[in-house]
């Protein structure tokens, strides 16, 4: 057999393995790239552990704060300590999106159950979950640990390390989170308490203040002859004859005293 037919379907067979390898490397580009364009980098949160609040940033300005609830175990990021873990992470998934308010969740799915605040006894996630993933090597294992930005039923624990691993909020509050940051936005937990003054919003530059024409200055009044030419001073009047003591005590009169 000539040699040509013989690599014939050799090289039939590459073209194929090639031509699939390129479909497969650019509907993995698609997706990357789709990815990153979805990532939110336009927030960042910050939760202080000794404060027990959160701050949430738009392009570096406070927009929002609220009272959470970290790990009553503490912070780290060991296995089955129930803490909450410190650094940077990154919210990995949203779940939850149009629950109502007090949706129970059990394995991130909504079970149909409302579950009011402050419910005896109840301690379920409920109404939102944002999965964070760990961005640095101290907190690595955070995804797979399942620590979560979630609501709780128990809000009158919300401002005191109450939960067991996971950032718990009030319903409401993390309804507004939920809505607010996406997919990729940053979240830093710190032991450092917040300044006592953040700027929460920026604020316009103050307008420039209008300045009323200057007016000239009113003219002298002219002066009269009359007021140029000084007055005589008034002459004093008589002097009037003091009555002696003895003629007042006999017209009857006395010197009032003083007030």
């Amino acid at each position: 057999m000539p040699l040509h037919l013989s690599l014939a379907p050799t090289w039939a067979n590459a073209c194929a393995v090639f031509s699939l390898a390129a479909r497969c490397l650019l509907v993995a580009c698609t997706f990357f790239l789709a990815s990153c364009a979805t990532k939110d980098r336009d927030h960042y949160v910050r939760v202080s552990v000794p404060d027990q609040k959160m701050l949430v940033f738009r392009k570096g300005v406070e927009i929002d704060r609220y009272d959470v609830s970290t790990s009553k175990f503490g912070v780290g990021s060991r296995s089955g300590s129930n803490a909450t873990p410190l650094g940077t992470m990154e919210v990995a998934k949203k779940i939850g999106k149009g629950a109502g308010l007090g949706m129970k969740f059990k394995g991130r799915r909504a079970t149909g159950e409302i579950v009011r605040p402050n419910s005896p006894g109840r301690d379920p996630i409920v109404t939102r979950i944002l999965w964070l993933r760990g961005l640095e090597s101290q907190n690595r294992n955070t995804f797979s640990r399942c620590i979560y930005i979630h609501g709780t039923p128990e809000e009158w624990r919300i401002g005191t390390p109450a939960s067991y691993g996971c950032i718990r909020m009030r319903s409401r509050d993390v309804v507004d989170l939920f809505n607010t940051i996406g997919v990729g936005a940053r979240v830093e937990v710190t032991m450092s308490p917040f300044p006592s003054q953040i700027v929460r919003t920026e604020l316009p530059p103050p307008a420039p203040a209008l300045l009323a024409p200057a007016l000239p200055p009113p003219p002298a009044p002219a002066l009269s002859a009359r007021l140029a030419t000084p007055r005589p001073a008034p002459a004093a009047p008589p002097a009037s004859r003091a009555a002696s003591p003895a003629r007042r005590a006999k017209a009857g009169t006395t010197d009032a005293p003083g007030v």
